[in-house]
């Protein structure tokens, strides 16, 4: 019994030294902790503080720079922000620019005083050659016939009492035989006298002659033909249809053996020393061309010199168009009916303008149209300007331009050399 009380003591102090050093550790390791985290939130707290303390600056910096901008803002659209009559606001500074002489050498540019004056132009409207219709007439049957034979073919030029076509008709025929019993009984009346048959069957020989005659007249017999027709013994219902002046055969659109009908046309025969040139306007054109006006037309590579004859008041049904007409000599036989044709009308305006070349026309960065001013000697300044009328002659395309002084010096060519180095002189990088 006491040897194993001895064994149970040793066993005994062993663990509860052992347990009372781990207690101990526990506790040790329990205040380290809280050592370290009092040391991590004191570390934790002295860090908020500076950040908070940092940002706080920060928005005062910024605060202050927004105001700064804010101020230069203000400063600014007091400075520039007037506005012109245009609603526009005034050109800034940038729009000024500066050269050098050898930059205006080389870039051939060109100033010009810009005056109020009479603009002398040119209308342009395409147009027809046309057969002159006061001189040009119809060949047609005046009764149903028959075409026996053609004596002339188209674009052939013809002499006044020229043969063009030989018909037949028993209407003309009836008529002939009509008019050579009364051309029989009226050269026996004459011959008798009129003591001798007595006024009555004088009156009615005299009348049946006249009414024969009228009637071949009327269907288009010329006087040689009736003539011949009372003495000869040609085959009845046969008539020539022959040119009443000269000119040119424009149309013959028939065969011969076709039957046609009473005013079917068979010919156009047209005096051409003369001929109609119908230019086409747009039908809102504000123009006034009264007769007697000059143009210049030209068809293919020759010019000719027309006069305005006469304005149509009402508009082309088909191509919706206002037609002026004009008259052309065509003494060299140059022109031809249905030819196209170029028209310039040679015009003035009715009142002094300010016009500049084409050239001198820019566009700035807001769509605008400018114009560039020599305000002093190599210094240009962009100017807005109203667009006008449009103005085309030998000088080459102007432009009529509102909104700029009187005697002002503008640039005329060499403005887009203006225009790019007024833009590389506003170019800002970073957008300020």
């Amino acid at each position: 019994m006491k040897i194993k009380l001895i064994t149970l003591i040793p066993l005994l102090t062993l663990f509860t030294l052992t347990a009372g050093a781990n207690v101990a550790a526990q506790e040790h390791d329990h205040e380290h902790g809280k050592s370290e985290q009092a040391e991590k939130d004191n570390h934790d707290g002295h860090e908020a503080h500076e950040e908070n303390g940092h940002d706080q600056a920060h928005a005062d910096h910024d605060e202050g720079h927004d105001g700064e901008h804010d101020d230069h803002e203000t400063s600014g659209g007091d400075e520039h922000g007037e506005e012109d009559g245009h609603g526009h606001g005034e050109e800034s500074e940038g729009s000024e620019v500066s050269l050098s002489g050898q930059q205006i050498k080389l870039a051939g540019i060109e100033v010009e005083t810009a005056n109020a004056a009479i603009m002398d132009y040119q209308l342009y409207a395409p147009g027809e050659v046309k057969a002159n219709g006061y001189t040009s007439y119809l060949v047609s049957p005046r009764v149903d016939s028959v075409v026996l034979r053609r004596h002339v073919g188209l674009g052939a030029h013809v002499e006044k009492g020229q043969p063009l076509v030989t018909l037949f008709s028993e209407t003309v025929a009836e008529a002939q035989a009509s008019f050579r019993v009364a051309s029989s009984e009226w050269q026996r009346i004459q011959q008798l006298g009129k003591k001798s048959v007595g006024d009555k069957r004088y009156i009615s020989g005299q009348s049946a002659y006249d009414a024969a005659l009228g009637r071949l007249q009327a269907y288009g017999l010329s006087k040689a033909a009736i003539a011949s027709l009372a003495k000869s013994a040609q085959p009845l219902g046969e008539y020539t249809l022959s040119a009443i002046s000269d000119g040119a055969i424009l149309s013959d659109d028939f065969q011969q053996g076709q039957r046609v009908e009473s005013g079917e046309s068979l010919m156009v025969v047209a005096d051409e020393h003369t001929l109609w040139i119908e230019a086409r306007l747009a039908p809102n054109t504000q123009l006034d061309l009264p007769v007697g006006t000059l143009a210049k037309v030209k068809v293919g590579d020759n010019y000719f010199t027309a006069r305005v004859t006469q304005e149509a008041h009402t508009i082309d049904l088909v191509t919706r168009t206002r037609i002026v007409r004009l008259e052309v000599a065509n003494d060299n036989h140059l022109l031809h009916s249905g030819m196209f044709a170029d028209v310039y009308f040679s015009l003035k305006s009715r009142e002094p303008v300010v016009a500049v070349p084409e050239t001198a026309l820019m566009r700035s960065s807001d769509g605008d149209w400018v114009v560039f001013i020599e305000d002093e000697p190599k210094s240009f300044v962009m100017q807005e300007v109203v667009l006008g009328r449009s103005f085309n002659n030998v000088a080459g395309q102007w432009r009529e331009i509102k909104g700029v002084a009187a005697n002002s010096r503008i640039v005329t060519k060499g403005a887009f050399f203006i225009a790019s180095q007024l833009a590389k002189g506003g170019f800002d990088p970073h957008n300020h």
